[in-house]
């Protein structure tokens, strides 16, 4: 949904993104403002009010916003994941710790009322005060399915997120089939032509190597530049290599970058590693399709600015396309602010 915006509802726009990367609140507002035709702020906070879409630890063991209905069905898949994860992230720390015990500790808790992971990790610790407070806490965030209820984690509500249990708040019950096939095919109808080791790097499950042979008879497979196997669905389109990309704003952690073991076919090897930082993946510009700076907005009491940095030469149309954007970008972001301006640093200017 990059080369046009798409006029779809913001259900099917993000279940056409499979998820939509949700670390921070606002990223996923613009995620959707830059794919969908006349996207509103206030549609996605409604959605999150009325549980038709939520925010939950699923891909990678990040946090994502997925629809409830693929939730209930992609969480489990994902499972096995959270669960590795976590014995390698906090199975030292968890020593002696019985996990039946400490689950069943965890969802009396929240079936109390909701906690935020702070207070989780405080009560957890009253029951095991010889252990650590972070390792008790997490592993009950990843082991459970838990979901992020709002206003926290809605547009400009930041802070720690209050969670509950899953099912009793959708009031469904949720899927045990943890077949990866569905996942494979929704992931390429997002992001192929791709690799297996795509898959397993968007999503963070490994050895998926089998569920993509099974799948083969329905799938179309080409070559990359390289001779890579890519993996595709067999109608999806193709677009001729020389077909127009405009430029496009994507906010920071958005899937399109994270979504491939080589990231090279979005941007360079310079370009990573100025557009990750030890806070995470920054804000990104495409420009024909690839990422050619970072962005962040400045505001002032009565001025908003949009920052460009570039990583790599912007030409001068292409410069103004950004301004035409980035101008469109700030009165989605601070429609209250009437003083709005695109500066770019001096290598765009050079």
């Amino acid at each position: 949904m990059l080369l046009r915006r798409e006029k779809v509802s913001v259900l099917a726009g993000i279940e056409r993104l499979v998820a939509l990367q949700a670390q921070l609140p606002n990223p996923p507002y613009v995620g959707l403002w830059t794919r969908l035709v006349d996207f509103e702020r206030d549609e996605l906070t409604a959605l999150i009010e009325k549980r038709r879409v939520v925010r939950s630890t699923m891909m990678r063991a990040t946090q994502h916003l997925v629809t409830a209905r693929d939730y209930l069905w992609l969480r489990a898949v994902l499972q096995p994941m959270l669960d590795q994860r976590c014995r390698h992230n906090w199975g030292r720390a968890m020593a002696g710790v019985e996990t039946t015990a400490l689950l069943d500790a965890g969802r009396a808790m929240l079936e109390e009322r909701p906690h935020t992971i702070t207070e989780l990790k405080a009560r957890l610790a009253e029951r095991w005060p010889k252990h650590e407070p972070n390792a008790l806490g997490y592993s009950v965030q990843m082991l459970l399915p838990l979901i992020h209820v709002p206003p926290r984690g809605t547009w400009g509500m930041g802070g720690a997120v209050p969670a509950v249990l899953a099912e009793p708040y959708l009031g469904r019950r949720m899927s045990d089939d943890r077949s990866p096939a569905k996942m494979v095919l929704r992931y390429l109808a997002a992001f192929g032509p791709a690799t297996v080791a795509d898959v397993q790097e968007w999503s963070g499950l490994k050895g998926l190597r089998a569920a993509a042979d099974a799948l083969r008879p329905k799938l179309r497979v080409l070559r990359d530049e390289q001779g890579r196997e890519l993996l595709d669905l067999p109608d999806a389109p193709l677009p001729d290599p020389d077909t127009p990309a405009p430029v496009r704003f994507l906010p920071e952690y958005d899937n399109l970058v994270l979504a491939y073991a080589d990231r090279t076919r979005m941007l360079t090897r310079e370009a990573q590693e100025a557009i990750w930082t030890k806070n995470g993946l920054l804000a990104t510009a495409l420009v024909d399709g690839t990422v050619a700076a970072s962005w962040k907005i400045q505001r002032e009491r009565k001025r908003a600015t949009l920052l460009v940095d570039p990583v790599r030469r912007i030409t001068k149309s292409d410069r103004v396309a950004l301004v035409e954007e980035g101008q469109r970008l700030l009165a989605f972001t601070d429609p209250e602010i009437a003083e709005r301006d695109v500066r770019f640093t001096a290598l765009a200017r050079g």
